[in-house]
């Protein structure tokens, strides 16, 4: 599993593994259950994880950096829960990422952060980093 292959849906809870392309969208795979369907791009907005990146005071930084950042943190293991408090969530990305934008940042992206990475440990996935494609 590559994080370039994971999907977020918009309008759908948790995330998706690619299976293929499809006439009217993608074919996906739920990483918590393991349902397949197909997800149209006309009616939802589906983004891969690889493409992700959170604001910051400086350039953005890609969703792959904080996640790679975050394993160390919480020792392999899921982190606090999308349901902590404020203050406990942007403690956490105090750590993480210290010169996050706190106007553009905001606590349901943190929590959406949270709740993927817990995901994705959760799937057995420890290597959060994006292959790039070697140029000939």
């Amino acid at each position: 599993m590559k994080l370039k292959d994971i999907l977020a849906i918009s309008g759908e809870p948790g995330l998706f593994l690619y299976i293929a392309g499809s006439r009217n969208g993608v074919i996906v795979e739920s990483i918590v259950d393991h349902r397949r369907k197909n997800a149209s791009g006309t009616t939802s907005k589906i983004s891969s994880l690889a493409e992700i990146s959170i604001f910051t005071d400086d350039d953005d930084v890609s969703l792959s950096q904080v996640l790679t950042t975050l394993y160390p943190l919480s020792e392999g293991k899921p982190t606090i829960s999308a349901k902590a408090t404020e203050a406990e969530l942007r403690a956490l990305f105090d750590k993480v990422i210290p010169h996050y934008d706190r106007d553009r940042f905001h606590l349901s992206d943190m929590k959406k952060v949270v709740t993927w990475y817990n995901t994705l440990v959760g799937a057995g996935m420890t290597d959060f980093s994006i292959e790039e494609e070697k140029e000939e």
